[in-house]
């Protein structure tokens, strides 16, 4: 994986592109466990949600590193 890309002769980082897929899947994934109720039965549910979108963007992130 390139550390850096060029976007409109701006470098940003590689991994900006994996954050954002990250927080529209984390936001999906967030719609359907509050539909579904599961944060009812959680007991913190804000902590639940930091630890979903870390493990979502670590894992990602890991797959995608050569």
């Amino acid at each position: 994986m390139p550390r850096e890309i060029a976007l409109f002769y701006v470098l940003m980082p590689s991994l900006l592109p994996v954050f954002l897929a990250c927080g529209a899947l984390y936001w999906l994934l967030d719609r359907l466990l509050t539909r579904i109720g599961l944060y009812r039965w959680v007991w913190h549910p804000a902590l639940l949600r930091a630890a979903l979108f870390v493990c979502l963007f670590s894992g990602i992130g890991l797959l995608l590193w050569d």
